[in-house]
């Protein structure tokens, strides 16, 4: 008896420290959540196959909180070089008609293979809610489309 109320407040306290270590966890696998959800949308790579260049594009960048709208370009070719100056051959077109030109390439510059870089271009104004990326005249291809919606 004389031990029965020391075991009691024990156990008390053991049970109070597993439910706030508990709750805690809970509480940090939501935030993990809820951090998840907050980070930038994941784009749709978008491949364009017709020989004899490859080309895939990502948006990396790209909505109304981004300040430029950024896009992961690889070029890729089995025959050939790709001497040609990437923001010489790229355009977008927003779903209002305007039609923007790169601002920068942060790539390796003509040649080989195998490029693969960041072309930049300024956001819209107001922001687009669809962007059409125009890759015209590589690897005797007229015009390449790759389409993107935020919605």
């Amino acid at each position: 008896m004389k031990y029965l109320l020391s075991i009691c407040i024990l156990l008390a306290a053991v049970f109070l420290v597993y439910v706030m270590v508990f709750n805690r966890q809970e509480e940090l696998a939501k935030s993990e959540e809820q951090a998840g959800e907050v980070k930038q949308k994941q784009w749709e790579t978008k491949i364009d196959e017709e020989p004899p260049v490859t080309i895939e594009i990502t948006p990396i960048e790209f909505g109304q909180a981004a300040s430029k709208w950024k896009f992961n370009v690889i070029f890729t070719t089995h025959s050939g070089s790709l001497d040609f100056d990437p923001m010489q051959v790229a355009s977008i077109t927003d779903d209002k008609g305007g039609v923007s030109q790169p601002v920068a390439w942060e790539g390796p510059g003509p040649g080989g293979h195998h490029r693969e870089g960041i072309l930049i271009f300024n956001v819209p104004n107001p922001a687009a809610l669809g962007v059409e990326l125009k890759i015209k005249d590589v690897g005797g291809v007229a015009e390449r489309l790759f389409i993107w919606n935020r919605e």
